[in-house]
């Protein structure tokens, strides 16, 4: 739980907006506005009618639990909503785990994080492997090429992922990925980088995404994820090996009951303690988030898309008839 605290105080930071979006066509506001305020978050709602259908969503976590601490509803919500998605784990996973060896933790956390992905409706699965908790020896260059091809090859529109300018994160394999994202999800359209790789594949540009933090952050878009909540929680209980979720419930139920106690929320058999468990203090600060937002669960994200184009608005109102 201690990995989530800051996600309920998320702070709306206009100064942390890169000047560099300007010239990209991208915004991170509504309407394009240079400064960020808690007026300006747009609530992102469920559509029925498919209006991503066609399109490709790149989910990007370091470790298997992370997608579905921060961003799991929202993966549910586009996927139901038309995307191809994809699942890349940058790190093994090797450290996380108690009570086996590295081996087996390994492949342990291999197996959660590819039923994160069924869960979630997830196409397939890419695992970078690189080792946990140490990625910040790795160079970067590195990373960004293995991930420009991958949203050259899969024709990546929408990516959710860290947030590379989001404060206080501790873990490197957190701030890495992160950069690793932002820089190669720019770089993917241009011809001129990597050019070795369009033997192959063609350069894509990745014109949306949801960054998420662990600590405050920009938040400018606010996704309801009401109707993904049960998905949500699965995708943290069947991360077993780590993470807040797993079947945290059913041994704290254990533990309570040979203490002589238990807690009614924990219900009568283990599968209803770990549900419950996870929704009640695992998922409380999208609780806390909803509840702000006029809403009954929501994720929050500094999401960066397409500006609207001041010019075609001018030619729509000012152009006359030769």
């Amino acid at each position: 739980m201690k990995r989530r605290n800051f996600i309920a105080n998320n702070l709306t930071l206009g100064a942390m907006i890169p000047a560099s979006y300007a010239s990209l066509g991208l915004t991170t506001q509504k309407a394009g506005h240079p400064s960020l305020s808690q007026e300006e978050v747009i609530i992102e709602k469920t559509r029925d009618d498919k209006p991503h259908k066609g399109k490709v969503l790149a989910v990007i976590q370091p470790h298997c639990d992370d997608i579905p601490i921060f961003a799991a509803g929202t993966v549910a919500k586009l996927i139901h909503e038309g995307y191809t998605g994809y699942l890349i784990r940058t790190s093994n996973d090797e450290a996380a785990g108690a009570g086996v060896t590295t081996g087996e933790r390994f492949l342990n956390n291999e197996r959660d994080n590819a039923e994160v992905a069924r869960v979630l409706g997830l196409k397939k699965t890419f695992d970078l492997n690189y080792a946990n908790h140490r990625m910040d020896e790795y160079n970067i260059q590195e990373i960004k090429g293995r991930l420009i091809f991958l949203f050259r090859l899969l024709q990546v529109d929408t990516l959710i992922s860290y947030d590379p300018w989001g404060l206080y994160e501790e873990n490197p394999d957190h701030y890495v990925t992160a950069r690793a994202v932002e820089a190669a999800r720019w770089m993917a359209g241009m011809s001129t980088d990597y050019p070795e790789q369009l033997e192959v594949v063609k350069p894509h540009t990745v014109t949306e995404m949801y960054y998420h933090a662990r600590g405050p952050q920009i938040v400018n878009r606010v996704v309801d994820i009401s109707r993904f909540v049960d998905i949500k929680i699965e995708s943290n209980y069947v991360c077993k090996t780590q993470g807040p979720g797993g079947e945290t419930g059913a041994r704290l139920r254990k533990k309570l009951a040979a203490e002589g106690k238990k807690l009614p929320i924990l219900g009568n058999d283990d599968k209803t303690a770990s549900y419950n468990y996870i929704k009640e203090f695992v998922l409380e600060p999208d609780r806390i988030n909803g509840a702000k937002y006029g809403l009954e669960w929501a994720e929050c994200f500094h999401y960066i898309g397409p500006a609207p184009s001041s010019l075609d608005k001018y030619i729509q109102k000012n152009a006359v008839p030769l």
